[in-house]
């Protein structure tokens, strides 16, 4: 059998006792014909295989060079040398791939993650993203685990769809018309009754409204999918292409709805830290690392294991939007004029700075708001009495601002309809959407957590476009 090894991680958590064993993987460095520090994707820490010198054909010694991949079977013993507790003394080895050394653009050197961008297909073999990609796993995999153990039931909702469900219009026009020459009505305006769907179509925002046509029959359903927007944004929080948690839940109220947004996320967090503990470490250097090049003002107040501990540990703070208002507006960082967009009352749509400042110098812990004015938020928010704020929630985490998005849906028809049509949507297209109202309706609420800004805010990576295996993003499609 071809592929009976041991994969690296597990090996050295064993003792060495001269046991023969077969290891698979990539060439990080050859030293002195005679050390190979191997790595196979399973950890950052490398098996340092030792050849006897002489014993092996310099034509089999010079194709060993950076990334070259190898089989190699041989005796693990302990380490004689400093910086590593096993060795692994070759007994036969086999290239199982060359690699031109010359031509490889990844050297044992430090590399920019611009630079690393441009070779996304290249860039998990270095320790950093290596690290960033198996935390991604387990966060995926933790999702999962915590909706199943709650009685969730998993949805997979569209990726083709004929609705906007954020009414934004930042879509992806899915269509098989050809574009130098579409059908057209009378009027000019294109037919889409001869496209492939016999209607506009569009790649999904969201799959909250169809989790709410499943929640209204399981209770609690979770969407867990790709999700698109065609939003012009050249920003380090900014994604074409993302992945989206969208959990929905009849018979909960909007404080419901926050606590289920609070533990969900102190969960996928510890089990981050429980399962990742040697890859968050890596991270958390490198964090330091990079954090020294900057003014002492711009540096973080924790290092990224104190701030994922302090998140487990303390409880969100929860607040109204109206409340915000007026810690943002009697801020000094308002009365010294240092906000981009300054406070100018209430209505206003909070951007990323003012989130920032309410977590970071404020408060200093992650927040939840609650109650926004219902003129900037979606048609589907429940309805306050005030007749003003819609029962909404976003939760804020540190270095981040907005990292969750939900609501108390508007159960009662009657108030859905009329909001709908304050903002002009159809009632005759979202009629599938209205039946949940008419036939048994209940309170229900939901939310969306967006996953990539999941993994930076866990990862301590700056850049979002780092946490995603191929960012798409205004201008690139690359890979």
């Amino acid at each position: 059998m071809f592929n009976k090894r041991t994969r690296i991680k597990e090996l050295l958590k064993t003792e060495p006792t001269g046991q023969e064993v077969t290891v698979m993987g990539w060439v990080r460095t050859f030293r002195n014909n005679q050390f190979i520090a191997l790595n196979d994707g399973s950890t950052n820490n490398n098996l340092q295989v030792v050849l006897e010198l002489g014993k092996f054909e310099d034509e089999l010694l010079k194709r060993i060079t950076t990334s070259s991949s190898l089989k190699v079977t041989g005796n693990l013993v302990s380490s004689l040398g400093k910086g590593q507790k096993m060795d692994l003394n070759v007994t036969t080895i086999e290239i199982l791939g060359d690699c031109d050394a010359e031509k490889y653009p990844l050297q044992p050197k430090r590399h920019s993650l611009e630079f690393l961008r441009e070779i996304a297909h290249l860039r998990f073999r270095t320790n950093t993203f290596g690290s960033v990609f198996r935390i991604r796993h387990s966060l995926a995999f933790a999702i999962h685990k915590f909706f199943n153990d709650k009685g969730f039931v998993y949805m997979h909702t569209p990726i083709v769809t004929g609705s906007d469900a954020e009414g934004a219009g930042e879509m992806f026009r899915v269509s098989t018309l050809p574009f130098d020459n579409p059908p057209r009505n009378e009027d000019g305006s294109i037919n889409f009754k001869e496209d492939f769907f016999g209607r506009p179509t569009n790649l999904t925002v969201s799959g909250q409204l169809e989790g709410e046509l499943a929640a209204t029959a399981f209770g609690e359903i979770y969407t867990f999918g790709p999700t698109f927007r065609a939003e012009n944004s050249n920003t380090p929080r900014h994604l074409a292409e993302f992945w989206m948690i969208e959990p929905e839940m009849a018979f909960y109220d909007l404080e419901d709805n926050m606590n289920l947004a609070e533990e969900f996320i102190k969960y996928i967090i510890m089990y981050a830290m429980d399962n990742n503990r040697e890859d968050l470490e890596f991270l958390a250097q490198r964090l330091a690392d990079e954090e020294k090049q900057l003014p002492q003002d711009k540096r973080s107040e924790m290092g990224l294991i104190e701030k994922l501990e302090f998140v487990i540990n303390n409880n969100f703070e929860r607040i109204t939007y109206t409340e915000a208002i007026d810690i943002l507006r009697e801020s000094n960082h308002n009365k010294k004029k240092k906000f981009q967009f300054p406070i100018t009352g209430w209505g206003m749509d909070l951007q990323s700075e003012h989130e920032r400042y309410l977590v970071e110098k404020h408060f200093r812990k992650p927040v939840i708001l609650s109650n926004y004015p219902k003129e900037i938020k979606a048609f589907y928010m429940r309805q306050n009495d005030d007749g003003k704020t819609v029962a909404a929630m976003d939760i804020l985490a540190p270095g981040i601002g907005e990292i969750v998005g939900g609501s108390q849906r508007e159960e009662r028809q009657d108030k859905l309809e009329q909001r709908m049509k304050e903002m002009h949507i159809p009632l005759q297209d979202m009629w599938w959407y209205l039946d949940t109202r008419r036939y048994g309706t209940v309170p229900h609420a939901g939310f969306g957590l967006g996953f990539e800004r999941m993994v930076q805010f866990v990862t301590g990576m700056n850049n979002i476009r780092d946490v995603i295996a191929f960012p798409r993003t205004p201008g690139n499609a690359e890979f």
